[in-house]
């Protein structure tokens, strides 16, 4: 007879078969709705526009302790790339495949299997526990997490303590730990010239020599230092467009894309200052639709940290590492509350790849660690 799979193994697979592609939720919310209500939770729904999302809390008390992550899944891609089907979760030598096995059902699973349990051994413990599920996480992210923060803002319900499912890990399960990020600005430039024939030059303006230094000075620019928790601030082109595909045509308007992460070190109404200044000084006329993906945040060591960094060692006799390295994750809506926000998930190897999949065995740890977190933060 095969050994039963763990609790967190079949619950990862009940969710991983559920073909959530973004903004779908195709029912997981209400599958944990289902295991978090005999515990005591509440459960709110938040439906806005396209995108469905949960609100779970028990207590109603502080401290509130916060789980966060979200249901929703990236497109599978070329289906004949997969092993097996990415929607019909797999076991193949200690690893279990499908969609959202590591971004992040495996997470979720760990949460509730932890809270279960830790709920069964401490009923009367201290404050609240919730979680803050959205399913429009890998899509735009306007409809999810930053709209149920708005909503519990708006009748002042403070989330105190976060931890955000994201896969942190990168070689062993809780090696990284992720506890900021950067900011995230994002530009898209239009240079305006005048449009003819390359034999006059006299009667054109040709917006490629007229960005190149402006482009130039500000690919080379030093932003700031950084700091301890942060590296120096970077600016990258991501794309740049012009011409009308004849070879004796001046165009008359180049397109550039860019995007900075930026440190706390700066601010985006900075750096729009700075960049607005060097394309003025280049006598450039432009246009800029500016877009605001996330502001820079730090939890630096305390409750939420120290509480983290302990179950790690105690459960895999490891000390973590704390990096804000990386993308925007949910925690930039969560942190500007005051809350203290940390990320730690499974391996992040495989995410959005075709075969994507996670270790049995770290799902199995990852709900000792944060049973262990829940333990320290509210006994």
């Amino acid at each position: 007879m095969e050994k039963p799979l763990a609790p967190v193994i079949e619950l990862t697979k009940s969710l991983i078969s559920r073909m959530s592609v973004t903004p779908e939720d195709a029912g997981c919310q209400t599958l944990l709705c289902e295991l978090l209500s005999p515990y005591g939770f509440n459960c709110e729904t938040m439906v806005f526009e396209d995108t469905t999302n949960l609100w779970a809390r028990r207590g109603t008390s502080g401290p509130v302790f916060c789980f966060a992550g979200h249901t929703d899944v990236v497109p599978a891609g070329n289906l004949e790339l997969w092993h097996s089907p990415p929607f019909a979760p797999t076991i193949i030598d200690g690893m279990l495949y499908g969609r959202g096995a590591a971004d992040m059902k495996g997470s979720l699973a760990a949460m509730v299997i932890a809270t279960e349990q830790f709920v069964k051994d401490f009923p009367d413990h201290h404050g609240s526990i919730a979680f803050l599920i959205t399913s429009d996480e890998e899509g735009p992210f306007i409809n999810g997490t930053t709209r149920v923060i708005d909503t519990l803002e708006a009748r002042n319900e403070k989330i105190d303590y976060c931890i955000v499912g994201e896969p942190s890990s990168s070689h062993q399960i809780g090696d990284i730990v992720k506890n900021g990020r950067r900011g995230s600005i994002s530009g898209e430039l239009a240079i305006h010239g005048k449009q003819g024939h390359v034999a006059y030059p006299e009667h054109v303006k040709n917006p490629i020599h007229l960005a190149m230094p402006a482009l130039a000075e500000l690919s080379q620019m030093h932003w700031d230092h950084g700091n301890d928790y942060f590296p120096e601030t970077s600016f990258q082109l991501s794309n740049i467009q012009s011409g009308t595909g004849a070879t004796n045509v001046v165009p008359g308007h180049l397109n550039a894309w860019f995007n900075l992460r930026y440190s706390t070190e700066l601010t985006d109404q900075q750096i729009v200052d700075k960049i607005n200044a060097v394309l003025t000084e280049h006598q450039l006329d432009y246009d800029i639709k500016w877009t605001f993906n996330g502001q820079p945040f730090i939890t630096e060591p305390g409750t939420l940290v120290n509480a983290v960094a302990d179950a790690i060692t105690s459960v895999t006799g490891r000390e973590t590492q704390l990096s804000t390295s990386g993308g925007t994750s949910d925690g930039r809506f969560i942190a500007p509350t005051g809350a203290q926000v940390v990320e730690l998930g499974p391996c992040n190897a495989t995410i959005h790849q075709v075969n994507e999949s996670v270790s049995c065995d770290d799902l199995e740890s990852l709900v000792d660690i944060y049973y262990q977190t829940l333990v320290k933060v509210l006994t």
